[in-house]
């Protein structure tokens, strides 16, 4: 394993506490309101339960987010810097948040402290489970392929239009309060029994895709975009599933996963409060390598 750089992300990536342990990962927590007043998103959600969060959130509490600021960056930055190590940063989507441009005045800012440095950054142009793949894989390559930084962040630049992420939403009235989706895209999901399906395309843009009647149609839908995306080497692949309080689905999405292709490893993780506060409760998404994202 190249010991020389740091992998480092944001919470947004949404990967279990034992996963980044086990992965030497380090992750900046985030910040999220509830009726105005301020938590950190941490790994394993220390400050604020996840299962407390979509109480409020079912309760119409007001949840907003906010992004990562430069001085934070820095702060989580500075210290592997000082240990003489490089650092591949590797972040939420540009096309989602202001959170990239703010790691990129941060590293450019360290760049001039720590001129002997190597300080990298990757957009990885996806989010929550999508973000936490490309990273996991970066971080299976850095242990197993001994890749040098500037070897990793060619491979991430590449690898992150495989990333394929599929969501599907009760409704679109918390992504149009995000301003992540217009009102008139709003309009048209919220017809009765009407599940939108989403994805985040190359630009790391969520767009609304496709709209299907009822939960049950939704779910077969993301794993027909499975068996049209999937690589040829399915035995393999690992599958991401995160959900937003709805674990049963989630564990029917990863039986049928299982029976239909069994992959190499699956993994289910509750969407944090960053994406949650956006998508609202009871979304779901699966996120695996395919030929290209779209």
């Amino acid at each position: 394993m190249n010991r020389s750089y740091q992998i480092i992300t944001d919470a947004t990536c949404d990967l279990p506490a034992d996963l980044v342990k086990e992965l030497g990962l380090s992750v900046i927590p985030m910040p999220f309101m509830i009726d105005g007043k301020e938590y950190i998103n941490y790994p394993d959600n220390r400050e604020y339960p996840i299962a407390d969060f979509y109480k409020a959130l079912r309760a119409e509490s007001i949840v907003t987010t906010a992004q990562i600021t430069e001085p934070n960056f820095e702060d989580a930055f500075r210290p592997f810097l000082e240990q003489g190590k490089d650092i591949l940063y590797i972040g939420f989507s540009s096309g989602l948040s202001g959170t990239w441009q703010r790691a990129c005045e941060a590293m450019e800012a360290l760049r001039k402290q720590y001129p002997k440095r190597c300080i990298e950054g990757v957009d990885s142009l996806t989010a929550t489970l999508g973000e936490g793949l490309l990273v996991y894989l970066a971080c299976c390559k850095q242990r197993d392929k001994d890749m040098s930084l500037h070897e990793l962040k060619a491979w991430t630049e590449l690898y992150r239009f495989c990333i394929s992420g599929w969501f599907m939403v009760d409704d679109l009235n918390h992504l149009k309060r995000g301003g992540r989706v217009s009102s008139t895209a709003a309009l048209v999901g919220s017809v009765l029994g009407i599940k939108p399906i989403l994805q985040i395309n190359r630009e790391g843009h969520l767009i609304v895709r496709e709209k299907v009647r009822g939960r049950k149609q939704a779910m077969k839908n993301l794993l027909n975009k499975m068996e049209s995306r999937f690589t040829q080497d399915r035995s393999l692949q690992t599958v991401f599933i995160v959900h937003a309080d709805c674990l049963e689905d989630a564990k029917y999405l990863e039986k049928e996963v299982k029976s239909r292709y069994k992959p190499q490893k699956v993994l289910i993780n509750t969407l944090g409060p960053v994406i949650g506060a956006h998508t609202g409760a009871n979304a779901m998404s699966i996120f695996y390598v395919a030929k290209d994202r779209e």
